[in-house]
């Protein structure tokens, strides 16, 4: 039997979880002001969109409501056109990470990756996100494990050879130890979980249905919701979902092609710019470059540069790409690149103030807001292997075709290690809710593959593509996709989907352009 009206807590423990859950979906909201002191950025913009903000009690366990209860906090932009109000629209972006900037996003407010916005939906939605249970907006329930940006950046690369693999090992089992002083709650920070806090919220807001936007984790948390709730979702849009089948810590294993898709895109652009990089007059060349660069990580040596020293891993998480999503990485990966290769051939080099300020930044042993709390949601969400050699044994079978990629997709994560396992299996995604899933054929983070996935578990779903430009996140995206942002907002606005699959070409210049001007 599939989920319907009932909750989860409700599935499990019958007639009495309508009892038992009455005291939090009809707690009393106590709206207050965003900004919270100090560098609070996202409540700074947020009270800018006349924002408010609040703390939802809720179960810390759903199959046992009566007993300890923790805070996710939420934050409502009121509808502006409220004779022509359309309900609540319920907005995530991604991570899994604090989600409150997701109201700048659809008022247009938050630079540098969203100019505009969405005006019309602005005006007649009231607009609310609610982050994630634990993570660190949600007052007084901060899990925090202690990793450091140096932990977090480097943990994950990792080489063919058996002593990179090692260390590897070693910093997984780390950050996964820190972690066991939470074990009792980490079971409950599952997207199950999520998707329960966030019908809280609906029933504490006075509201039958909520509609839905998600990007990226979004996306997936908006599907697990539809299987969950389905009486209980209004409109929805999914925008770069991952593949719901295989969500988890091992979600990334098979990227590694359309990471190597997107590294030839930026070979291409590199090309061009031989006269200040030198690293090649062409796309071929300029990947010859990068082989080369791979192969210093290979011999596991350590780099000088300037105050810093680099080993193999760090390489590795330095050089495994740029982002397509932000229009300053092509300019910053390609110096950074040449850099590393100066360095690696003997030269002394100095790096630029911006250069510094990244290494220092990425190398840091400042706290990594969030990167365990976003850690244990995954490992929540689906078990894997406790066994390192199985991912050993992956990265080598391998490795002869994603050499650079392949390895850290495949590597072992604290999951491989981490001190409890998930409360319950992970949601089976097969349901005929209406929603409207969108993406990209150039997304390198949730593969168009796993997009069409999505398309495929939702039976009643339309799907808008943007096919031959774009990246992760393509509705309100800074590079433009004006079919794709004319289509969500008819969806939104008139409540009817497209009649059939739409896909969108290229109306708007690249990534690539935009990045020559930094």
């Amino acid at each position: 039997m599939v989920a319907g009206s009932a909750s989860g807590a409700q599935l499990a423990m019958g007639d009495q979880a309508d009892d038992a859950l009455d005291q939090f979906e009809q707690q009393k909201i106590d709206w207050h002001r965003c900004k919270s002191g100090g560098k609070d950025e996202i409540g700074k913009q947020l009270e800018k969109v006349k924002a408010k903000c609040a703390e939802i009690t809720v179960p810390l366990n759903y199959r046992k409501p009566q007993g300890r209860t923790v805070k996710v906090s939420i934050a409502r932009r009121a509808a502006t056109d409220k004779a022509h109000k359309l309900g609540t629209l319920v907005i995530n972006t991604g991570g899994p990470g604090e989600s409150k900037s997701g109201i700048n996003w659809v008022v247009g407010g938050f630079p540098p990756y969203i100019p505009k916005g969405s005006p019309k939906v602005a005006s007649r939605y009231d607009l609310v996100s609610l982050d994630p249970r634990f993570m660190a907006s949600s007052r007084g329930t901060v899990l925090e494990c202690g990793w450091t940006n140096r932990i977090t950046n480097t943990s994950t690369f990792v080489g063919p050879d058996r002593r990179s693999f090692k260390r590897s090992v070693a910093l997984n089992k780390d950050m996964a130890a820190r972690c066991a002083k939470h074990q009792k709650v980490l079971p409950h920070l599952s997207t199950r979980n999520i998707a329960r806090d966030m019908d809280v919220v609906r029933a504490a807001l006075g509201e039958k249905k909520l509609s839905y936007l998600g990007w990226s984790y979004g996306g997936y948390l908006g599907a697990v919701y539809s299987q969950m709730f389905p009486g209980r979702l209004g409109r929805t849009v999914l925008d770069s979902s991952p593949d719901p089948h295989t969500w988890g810590p091992a979600s990334d294993r098979e990227n590694a092609p359309v990471q190597a898709k997107e590294l030839r895109k930026w070979a291409a652009w590199a090309s061009r710019y031989d006269d200040r990089y030198h690293l090649g007059t062409t796309t071929a060349r300029v990947l010859a470059t990068f082989d080369h660069y791979r192969q210093v990580a290979d011999k596991d040596r350590t780099l000088r540069i300037g105050r810093h020293r680099i080993n193999a891993n760090n390489l590795r998480s330095l050089g495994i790409g740029p982002d397509p999503d932000d229009p300053t990485s092509y300019k910053r990966a390609t110096s950074l690149l040449k850099m590393f290769l100066d360095a690696a051939r003997g030269k002394e080099v100095k790096p630029t103030k911006e250069q510094d300020q990244f290494l220092a930044q990425t190398l840091s042993n400042e706290v990594a807001t969030e990167a365990s709390a976003s850690a244990a949601t995954l490992c929540a969400d689906r078990a894997v292997s406790r066994d390192p050699e199985t991912n050993y044994r992956d990265i080598q079978a391998h490795y002869a075709d994603d050499g650079f990629y392949g390895p850290p997709n495949r590597n072992v994560t604290p999951c491989t290690f981490w001190p409890a396992g998930p409360a319950e299996p992970s949601t089976k995604v097969h349901n005929n809710v209406p929603a409207l899933v969108v993406g990209s054929t150039e997304d390198s983070t949730t593969p168009y593959s796993g997009q069409l996935a999505m398309h495929r578990a939702l039976t009643g779903s339309r799907m808008v593509t943007q096919k031959g430009s774009g990246g992760h996140v393509t509705y309100l995206a800074y590079h433009g996709a004006p079919c794709v942002d004319t289509t969500v907002d008819r969806y939104l606005l008139g409540g009817d989907l497209p009649a059939k699959d739409i896909t969108c070409t290229k109306d708007k210049p690249s990534t690539h352009k935009k990045a020559e001007g930094n």
